[in-house]
């Protein structure tokens, strides 16, 4: 190989790459031939070098070759020297510029502000309001009647408080547009309770036309209603002198002349009765309860001399079908007597109200007379729990064809009923015998003129 391409080895060998066009210098360019692979001095490495040439030509070498390096670094260094200078001093001139604007700037807002605060400063400050709490009134607590009705959903029922002298009782919830229940009767020594009415002035003053009972419909204010009781004294219960009229009715014809038979004074004409009905509920009467009816008779409750208590007895269909519907349109409360082995209907209106004419005795007995004055005391009883069973109530019975003994009244005492009715004529008064109330018959013939000579 010539020596050129020996020092393009050994330059390979020593340094690692030379780029593709690099000379060695005083030596000719590269040959394109192959460059040994192996710098070992297998196929033309260093031994064949270094037989070639001797350590003086090496040294020479690479003394040339760092010749080149230095020449190199020369060249560029010149380069860097003769190239243009950046314009450092303008630079510096303009960043100095800014920055004594811009502390001009900053300095004309502090001193603009140094003023205004200055003249703040000078100024009467103004006053700091002085703040205000507006009181809001108390909440007031919620009544036992508000209470009441804010644990029920149901809008339609009211709170009902009964108030009074010494009186404080409820609230309790009942439906408006249905009667009132039984209301309580309270007792006091030495005193008679005169009944609940709708404003304190009628409960001073006792007036029966605002009397409140179960007769009359529910009707509240904002779902309210208080009712006020009173009392009066034994001497001026006593003075009343009331006698009560438990009217007794049977069947109903549409007959003006009425039915014919034998029981055709049982049977009132229609219109008789609704003439009756209308009296009584446009002029003042009083519809006392049965529980009402048997504290006047103890004298613990005083009833007004316009009372009266409308019955029918048996529950005939005519009742249902004539008579029933009058009672419903004039509001007038009124009890229908069943017997109930026969007949369990429904009350036909929340006017009406179901009592017993006994289960099954409204029949003859051996004697002739009926099962009532034929039977043990306890048979009775057990015939009169077998009715309040289906009727759900006791209170009071219709003896059937008003037959009763001192037996009788003993099974009716015995069952757990505190009242029984017969057909004798009478009024009720205070200390009348309650298992033998009388009655006001009324019979066919029996116009308006003739009910009000027998109750005003």
């Amino acid at each position: 190989r010539s020596s050129s391409q020996a020092q393009v080895s050994l330059s390979i060998c020593l340094h690692g790459v030379l780029p593709a066009n690099s000379q060695v210098s005083g030596s000719a360019p590269r040959s394109t031939s192959a460059v040994p692979r192996d710098c070992s001095g297998r196929r033309g490495g260093t031994r064949r070098l270094g037989s070639a040439y001797g350590p003086g030509a090496l040294m020479r070498w690479a003394a040339a070759s760092n010749w080149e390096r230095i020449s190199m670094h020369s060249t560029r260094a010149s380069r860097r020297a003769a190239a243009p200078k950046p314009p450092t001093a303008r630079r510096w001139t303009l960043a100095v510029v800014f920055s004594v604007v811009g502390l001009a700037i900053v300095g004309a807002i502090a001193l603009f502000a140094m003023k205004g605060l200055a003249v703040d400063a000078s100024a009467t400050p103004a006053p700091i309001p002085t703040p205000t709490h507006t009181r809001l009134p108390p909440t007031e607590p919620l009544t036992d009647a508000e209470q009441l009705l804010a644990r029920s959903s149901d809008p339609s029922l009211c709170a009902v408080t009964l108030t009074g002298d010494g009186l404080a009782d409820g609230p309790f919830l009942q439906r408006q547009g249905d009667l009132f229940g039984e209301l309580p009767i309270p007792s006091r020594d030495g005193l008679v309770f005169a009944g609940w009415y709708a404003t304190p002035e009628d409960a001073a003053a006792f007036t029966s036309a605002q009397r409140i009972n179960r007769a009359d419909t529910i009707t509240c204010v904002d779902r309210q209603v208080t009712l006020h009781g009173s009392w009066m004294t034994p001497e001026a219960n006593a003075a009343e002198h009331a006698r009560i009229p438990i009217l007794m009715y049977h069947q109903f014809t549409t007959k003006p002349e009425g039915e014919s038979g034998w029981l055709r004074g049982n049977y009132a004409y229609i219109g008789d009765f609704e003439a009756h009905m209308q009296h009584i509920a446009t002029t003042g009467f009083y519809l006392p309860s049965w529980l009402e009816l048997s504290a006047f008779i103890d004298g613990r409750l005083f009833l007004p001399n316009h009372s009266v208590i409308v019955t029918d007895d048996d529950a005939d269909q005519t009742w249902f079908d004539l008579a029933a519907p009058i009672v419903e349109k004039y509001q007038v409360l009124s009890t229908s007597f069943m017997i109930t082995a026969y007949r369990q209907d429904p009350a036909p209106s929340q006017y009406v109200l179901r009592r017993s004419h006994t289960h099954d005795m409204h029949q003859a007995g051996a004697n002739g007379k009926g099962r009532m004055v034929n039977w043990t005391a306890a048979e009775i009883a057990a015939d009169l729990r077998a009715s309040a069973d289906i009727l759900g109530v006791k209170e009071v019975i219709a003896y059937p064809f008003g037959h009763y003994n001192d037996t009788a009244k003993q099974g009716v005492a015995e069952a757990g009923y505190e009242m029984a009715r017969t057909i004798d004529g009478g009024l009720v008064s205070i200390g009348t015998d309650k298992l033998a109330l009388p009655v006001v018959r009324i019979n066919y013939g029996m116009g308006l003129d003739s009910l009000i000579k027998l109750i005003g």
